[in-house]
């Protein structure tokens, strides 16, 4: 296996891409005058934002097509690995790039709250793809970090350049719920499967063998990440996946209640709870009375 590359501060990815570093914590960089990245695998000790401008061709990530020319947003969290497949021809598109370290957050309102920008731990092939008025905020906020970033650190600095980046994340979220509606009939696609993997799950082995169905199984079922997948879900749905899934596990038990040849334990198990006292609590909460005086109410 190759030798994975730690990518923990920012003036070893400068040097990297050969361009200067101006603050020890945080870089933005013009791709088009920077070094391309040697074909390796990196293991990202940094949070990076690349800004990729399709304009020059069909960009691929594995097996993954963009479908928007305007621009394509990447977000990496610190702990993800990238790797450069190598090329005949190193295609590296024109573009921004901003990487900062964790410490530069540390402390500020930004590094509180960076855990709910969930799209960091989106799969590659969930990009974001921005319209060109879009483009033309981020390249905005890009702008601003940079600026605040040449100029001569002082008292300011940090907190300057942490609301910018906190700006620019929240653009992004705006951004992200658009395209969540722009590309309705694909989620809706995804909904589709949903409940279709659910139904198919609850009549095979799989809650015995498994147990139950959880939302990081379900999403790697539909070839999603986690995060985009339960965003999506609740942007459909207005309710949390482990939420739709849990009304799934009652529709399906209300259905198995009325089979008087199973106690309520064994219709627990068959479901895939390890405890019926689980199951029986879950029951209570969605439906309000116990499995048992459901089954009493409506069999008599």
């Amino acid at each position: 296996m190759d030798k994975i590359v730690k990518l923990d501060t920012v003036s070893l990815y400068n040097k990297m891409r050969g361009v200067e570093t101006f603050h020890p914590l945080i870089t933005v960089i013009d791709l088009s005058q920077a070094q391309p990245m040697p074909a390796q695998t990196f293991h990202f000790g940094l949070y990076a934002v690349f800004l990729k401008e399709l304009k020059c061709g069909e960009l691929k990530y594995g097996r993954c097509n963009y479908d928007f020319e305007e621009g394509t947003l990447v977000f990496i969290a610190p702990g993800q690995v990238m790797s450069v497949q190598p090329s005949v021809k190193t295609f590296e598109p024109k573009g921004w790039a901003i990487l900062f370290h964790p410490d530069l957050i540390k402390g500020t309102a930004l590094g509180k709250c960076i855990h709910d920008y969930s799209f960091f731990s989106y799969n590659v092939n969930e990009a974001l793809h921005l319209s060109e008025r879009e483009r033309k905020i981020v390249l905005d906020c890009f702008s601003n970090i940079q600026y605040e970033m040449e100029r001569d650190i002082d008292k300011h600095s940090r907190k300057l350049i942490a609301s910018n980046i906190e700006l620019f994340l929240n653009y992004c979220t705006r951004f992200y719920d658009r395209q969540f509606i722009t590309r309705d009939n694909s989620n809706k696609g995804i909904l589709e499967r949903f409940e279709k993997l659910l139904k198919d799950y609850f009549v095979s082995e799989k809650p015995q063998n498994i147990g139950l169905p959880s939302v990081g199984y379900c999403a790697e079922i539909l070839n999603l990440s986690p995060n985009y997948f339960g965003d999506l879900i609740k942007k459909e749905t207005g309710i949390s996946a482990q939420e739709f899934i849990q009304n799934k596990v009652i529709d399906e038990a209300k259905e198995r209640i009325f089979n008087m040849d199973k106690s309520i334990s064994q219709i627990a198990y068959g479901l895939g709870f390890k405890y019926p006292q689980h199951f029986s609590r879950l029951f209570k909460q969605k439906v309000g009375i116990s499995p048992l005086e459901y089954r009493s109410m409506y069999h008599n």
